[in-house]
Formats: structure tokens, C-alpha cells, sequence
């Protein structure tokens, strides 16, 4: 069950968003009274209520909004329990000293904005004795491992516990929180007033992940990064997933580069199906790998993980789908693919990451005249040297004409929309411009690109290819491409609108 966080300044507006949510049914909202502004007005928030509601009124320490004095505080939360609130929340300090009444069920709940604590048994065995109907931990995540022992807590509970970790490294446990017995988890009712940290909206969490439909059963997969909450591989991989009626969901996790050798050594305990690897750790995850395909021993780079009981395996579908997206562009202008008579010949790839080397490596391998150019250039000077090609210092690559231009940096990612690799001026009709940036398509660089006159490949073409590719590998069936796009384009034209 998704319990949803009501938090406005005016009773109306709470009212009017309790009584949304039930008619799209939601069975469970928070209401944030320490959101609400001049008196509160309980007994009018209850009346006719169209589905269950919790009492909750934060301290600042709490992460709330509360701006009277404690007593005050007490007396709203013991008014919600007089007046038969549902659930009413208790903070585990203040729980001993307001006594249980009528049929009111107690949540007695800790908050910890710097991190999750060692002893997390410790902590819920302290607040089972609080007289609690329901234990709520909710602590910040600095590490994968967190997430793991917060789940593992709410698997072994005794009583009704919901346990998540906050923070963009949390965000998974919101997501499997019902599979490990949670009675609920929460969402907010809008992406842009998050309650906590970490928070997602209902809907997301309804529609892009199926909340409702995890099971302990359901196979984990996901996007490994740092960052990720630009990522939209959970929408196009979950939709691939709906659509082929396949009992897995699809997660981001942050993980620093610190922490990718305690994420990788315990993949068993989440566990994990399969994984997406993008920056930084496209060559870092090969530590771990059993066995690998001939483009991630080509490349040294990996961008796809299948676990299962014979090991680790890796696969590069980013090299692939770079070369199959240009091919399908020069075919669409009347060529036969990239050696043609559209005379692409030359090529520079910019860029020096995981993505770079692959595309690099393709395209040499297709007999192509490849240069690599990056900020770093001790690190494009390396990829060169490997897949035997040139490099060039950054600021050399408007020397040389060149038939394709790829942009293989995270430059022009949203929200940096307004950044390009290639000054507009270098920009010559000849050219065909391709930019693996898939979010938003229509990149700074691709706008003044078509503007110039060029031929263009966007990185929605190459993410469906790679994305479809990494469905195949995981499920052994083809990918519903078809629904990957859509799903793609449908959520890039919401931030955009959302922008």
C-alpha cells in the first residue's frame, strides 16, 4: 500500500488532495499538520474522510515545519487521537507520554537525518516498547549497505514495520518496501513538494514501478551511476517489463565510485537480476565479473551485468547500438550505412568514458578514420592507444574538418541544457552530428546542428537500441522496442513541459 503525504498551508487544499487521491485509489494518506497555516482545524480535516488518514505534526529536528512551542504540539497530536484519527504518529521521545485512546493505532517513529545507525535492532526494540501498533525508521543512507540493513530489519520484524532510508541512495528501499513486509510505504503527492528526503511521487511509484505488484519473488534490476536521478532507464526498462508481463521492477541506485566494490560483493543479498552500468563505473564493475563477451574484451568496458548462479557476466550494448543508430540514419538519407557514398570517412568522437571507448571502438572497427578528443587527454591519449586510433587535445578539435561528430560527454545533459561540446560555428551541412545525450533528444548541440543543415543522430535512438539489447540478454526474449520508445519519449516530453 502507497500512503501518500498531504503537506499544504490552507485545510481546503489538504481536503481537496485527500479526497483526489481516494478517488484515484489511494487507500492511505499522511496529512502534515505542521504544513498548516493559523489554527488547526482537526475535527473539519476528519469529517467525511474518503479513505484512511495518519496525524502527523513535525518538529524542525524531525524535518517538519512546526514553528510552535512542544506543548502545543502534544495537545494537536492528542486532539487527533480524540477525535479518532486512523493512525496517529509519535516520535519515540515524546510516545511514552501519550497514552493510547479509543481505536486510534500508534505509529511510533525515528528520524535520522545523518545516517543510519549500526545497531538498527537496537533502536526498534526501543521503539516496540513505546507501545507502538507500527515501528516507522526512517534514517539517511551513506552507503548501498544501509539499504540492505534497513530491509533486512523490516524482513525479521516481529510487528508491523516501515523502514526506508532517505536520500537519493535510499530511494530503493521506498520501491521494495512492501516486498520485505512494510505495511506501506510513502510517496508525496507531488515530485516538486517532497516531504523527505528521497521521496518520490505516488504516481511514479504506482505507475513507472507497479508498487502494489513486488513481491518478495520479483526479480531486482537496475541502474548502477553516480549520479543517477537524471536516469530515465527505470521508465523505459520498467514499461519493457509491464508490457512482457514479467514479475521484475527496475531501480536506480546511486552508488559513488568508493562504494561500487561493496556494492557489487553484496549483489546476493538485494538480490540483484541484472544491472545497467553507466558513469563512473563502466570499468570498474569488471573486478567482478566471471565472464564477459568479446566487446567488453575489446573495449574494457562494461555496460551490462546479468547475475545469476554461474557468476557474473558482462556485455557492452553501447557499441552496438552507436553503430546500428548511424547506420540507420545514413540508410533513412538514401546511403547503404556508414561506408557509402555519403562519404563519411572521418569521425570524431568526443568524450573519454565508458560510452567513448565503445563508440570509438566500433567505429574503427568498421574501418572508419577515428580521433578522440577529451578534457583529460592523458585518458583519451589511453583510448586511442587501445582501440588504434588518434587523439587530440581537447581544445584541437576544431583543427581538423570531420564527416561525424560524436558526442559522447555528459555536456548538454539536462538540467545543464544550455551547454554544447561544439562551438555552432564548426558546424558544416556535410556533417553528420550524433549526440548520445538522451535526455532532453533535442540537445543544444542537435538544435544548432539541424540548424546548420547537418544529418542527426539522437541519443533516444542509440538508448532504445542499448536498452532493448540489455532486455534481451537479461530475459532471453525480445524487447518490446516499440513500448521502450514511447515510454522514452513520453518522459522526456514531461520534463520538458515540467522545465
Amino acid at each position: 500500500m502507497i500512503c501518500v503525504g498531504i503537506g499544504r498551508g490552507r485545510h481546503r487544499h489538504v481536503i481537496a488532495e485527500h479526497k483526489f487521491l481516494a478517488e484515484n485509489g489511494i487507500r492511505l494518506v499522511e496529512l502534515r499538520l505542521d504544513f498548516l497555516q493559523g489554527a488547526i482545524q482537526i475535527k473539519r480535516l476528519l469529517r467525511d474522510r474518503p479513505c484512511a488518514a495518519i496525524m502527523t505534526c513535525r518538529r524542525p529536528v524531525d524535518g517538519g515545519h512546526w514553528q510552535h512551542d512542544e506543548p502545543s504540539r502534544q495537545l494537536v497530536l492528542r486532539t487527533a487521537i480524540g477525535e479518532g484519527v486512523d493512525y496517529i504518529d509519535l516520535e519515540d521521545d515524546i510516545a511514552a507520554s501519550i497514552p493510547r485512546f479509543g481505536s486510534t493505532r500508534r505509529i511510533v517513529s525515528h528520524h535520522n537525518f545523518q545516517l543510519t545507525p549500526p545497531d538498527l535492532h537496537s533502536l526498534a526494540a526501543r521503539l516496540v516498547d513505546q507501545d507502538a501498533d507500527i515501528v516507522k525508521i526512517a534514517t539517511m543512507a551513506n552507503h548501498p549497505s544501509d539499504c540492505l540493513r534497513m530491509m533486512e530489519l523490516v524482513r525479521t520484524s516481529t510487528i508491523p514495520m516501515v523502514g526506508i532510508c532517505m536520500g537519493e541512495i535510499g530511494m530503493p528501499t521506498r520501491v521494495l518496501a512492501g516486498a520485505c513486509g512494510a505495511p506501506f510505504t510513502y510517496a508525496t503527492f507531488h515530485e516538486d513538494r517532497v516531504l523527505a528526503p528521497g521521496q518520490i511521487g505516488w504516481r511514479q511509484m504506482q505507475n513507472v514501478y507497479r508498487y502494489d505488484a513486488i513481491t518478495p519473488a520479483t526479480r531486482i534490476y537496475g541502474v548502477v551511476a553516480d549520479p543517477v536521478g537524471h536516469s530515465l532507464s527505470p521508465v523505459v526498462h520498467n514499461a519493457a517489463l509491464a508490457a512482457s508481463q514479467i514479475d521484475g521492477v527496475y531501480l536506480p541506485f546511486r552508488v559513488p565510485a568508493e562504494q561500487i566494490d561493496d556494492f557489487l560483493i553484496d549483489a546476493v543479498r538485494w538480490p540483484l537480476a541484472g544491472l545497467s552500468v553507466t558513469l563512473p563505473h563502466k570499468e570498474a564493475v569488471l573486478r567482478y565479473v566471471t565472464q564477459a563477451d568479446d566487446l567488453v574484451a575489446a573495449v574494457g568496458a562494461a555496460n551490462t551485468l546479468k547475475f545469476s548462479s554461474d557468476g557474473v557476466a558482462a556485455f557492452n550494448t553501447d557499441a552496438t547500438a552507436a553503430v546500428d543508430s548511424l547506420d540507420a540514419t545514413l540508410r533513412d538519407h538514401g546511403g547503404d550505412g556508414l561506408v557509402d557514398v555519403l562519404g563519411v570517412k572521418t569521425v570524431l568522437v568526443m568524450g573519454a568514458g565508458g560510452a567513448a571507448r565503445a563508440v570509438a571502438f566500433a567505429l574503427r572497427k568498421r574501418g572508419l578514420d577515428v580521433t578522440v578528443a577529451a578534457r583529460t587527454g592523458e585518458r583519451a591519449r589511453r583510448i586511442a592507444e587501445e582501440v588504434g586510433c588518434k587523439a587530440i587535445d581537447w581544445e584541437g578539435r576544431y583543427r581538423t574538418p570531420y564527416d561525424c561528430l560524436v558526442n559522447a560527454t555528459p555536456v548538454g545533459m539536462h538540467p545543464n541544457v544550455n551547454d554544447t561540446p561544439f562551438d555552432k560555428d564548426h558546424l558544416l551541412p556535410y556533417m553528420v552530428v550524433f549526440d548520445t545525450v538522451y535526455n532532453p533528444e533535442n540537445t543544444l548541440l542537435i538544435k544548432q546542428a539541424r540548424a546548420a543543415g547537418c544529418r542527426l543522430v539522437t541519443g533516444v535512438d542509440m538508448f532504445v537500441r542499448q536498452a532493448a539489447i540489455q532486455f534481451e540478454i537479461w530475459q532471453g526474449s525480445p524487447a518490446p522496442e516499440q513500448v521502450m520508445r514511447e515510454a522514452l519519449k513520453r518522459a522526456t516530453a514531461s520534463a520538458k513541459q515540467h522545465d
